[in-house]
């Protein structure tokens, strides 16, 4: 959404830098809300966190629209959305794994899988807005506030919490199981998950200056970030259907460290269209297991009672996983082969966090053929 503005700051310095800390400040708001929300839910229930996570997330983006400076854009994209749609997020991955036991990887990559198909749609509908004379970047961002209000609305209609429970004012000690910390198994995943997640973000922020480095036209990198898009799209429910099946955590070890390989293997030797386009199919098919399995596995490892703290721990740890493209991109720039680092840094950060996890699967069922 950042880029739609750079013709609005182009003369600032820096700017595409400036810009870009939004989305960062808005990916690391999105996953600050967990323990909030806790408390929210405890009081007053899901459908009042979903009324102000909506509010929220709609009003951040209306008042992007209107935005003039860039530190609007910190303030409205970054901080006003990224707020409600954590308080979104955190209700949506803990209610729906609830309702589901045998099928609850597929359910959940169901659930996630709206991302892909957001990040499919979105970048036309955005695109054609910013580039209408009579619509512009502002209302570029007040259409998408619209269409975030009407998903909103149906989720505020749909999500139900599967088990009522008494509404008042708890202990802290009582709400958040921070004993869950003790638990070496959880750590271990909490681990995992955290490095590979490093990786994620990689390619969707670097692939299209990617392909104008090597020579690839505007048209073909848009092409390679939405077939990144539309694998999200499939792979999510793919992985959470394979979890069901072979074990969940089997399923998050497997497509991490494939995703791992294909930028050790495919992307690092990808210096025309046809490679690169192999490497975005590999990648966005296997890249979104963290998303579609972390609810699931999370409740597999501590139970139901330390679920929502477990979670909320999870989802603030993906904090630091965010500034993965910044650490890259900061050794990147002492490295004379471009995108070199790009590469080796999303490959190492998945192979090192599928090996991370396969450590937790043997202490779990010391076998490496057991099923979990």
């Amino acid at each position: 959404m950042q880029a739609m503005f750079e013709k609005i700051f182009q003369d600032t310095p820096d700017a595409q830098l400036k810009l870009s800390f939004a989305g960062t400040i808005m990916e690391a708001m999105v996953n600050l809300c967990g323990i909030p929300a806790q408390l929210i839910v405890s009081r007053y229930g899901i459908n009042v966190l979903l009324g102000v996570g909506s509010f929220l997330a709609t009003l951040g983006l209306m008042m992007a629209g209107f935005a003039t400076e860039i530190w609007h854009l910190y303030l409205c994209q970054g901080i006003v959305f990224g707020l409600g749609a954590s308080l979104l997020y955190v209700t949506v991955t803990n209610t729906a794994p609830r309702w589901f036991d045998k099928r609850r990887g597929f359910a959940m990559g169901l659930a996630s899988s709206g991302s892909g198909f957001g990040g499919l749609i979105l970048p036309f509908v955005l695109n054609a807005a910013n580039n209408n004379p009579s619509l512009g970047v502002g209302w570029a961002y007040r259409i998408l506030g619209f269409i975030i209000l009407a998903c909103c609305v149906g989720a505020c209609l749909l999500v139900k919490e599967r088990v009522k429970e008494d509404r008042r004012a708890r202990p802290l000690k009582e709400l958040f199981k921070f004993s869950v910390l003790k638990d070496l198994n959880f750590v271990l995943f909490l681990l995992g998950s955290m490095v590979s997640l490093s990786g994620f973000f990689v390619p969707f922020f670097f692939l299209p200056s990617y392909c104008h480095e090597i020579g690839l036209s505007a048209e073909q990198g848009t092409a390679l970030v939405a077939v990144l898009s539309t694998g999200n799209l499939i792979g999510r429910p793919l992985v959470g259907f394979t979890a069901d099946k072979i074990g969940r955590l089997n399923a998050d070890i497997i497509w991490t460290i494939i995703c791992g390989l294909s930028s050790f293997l495919i992307w690092m030797f990808a210096y025309n269209y046809g490679v690169v386009m192999a490497f975005s199919i590999i990648f966005g098919l296997f890249c979104g297991s963290y998303f579609t399995l972390l609810s699931p596995i999370t409740l597999d490892i501590v139970g139901l009672e330390r679920f929502p703290t477990a979670l909320s721990i999870l989802l603030m740890a993906n904090i630091f996983s965010v500034f993965g493209p910044s650490i890259a991109s900061g050794i990147q720039v002492h490295v004379e082969t471009p995108f070199l680092v790009y590469k080796i840094f999303t490959g190492f950060t998945y192979v090192l966090g599928g090996l991370i996890l396969l450590v937790l699967k043997f202490r779990l069922t010391k076998s490496l053929w057991a099923r979990i």
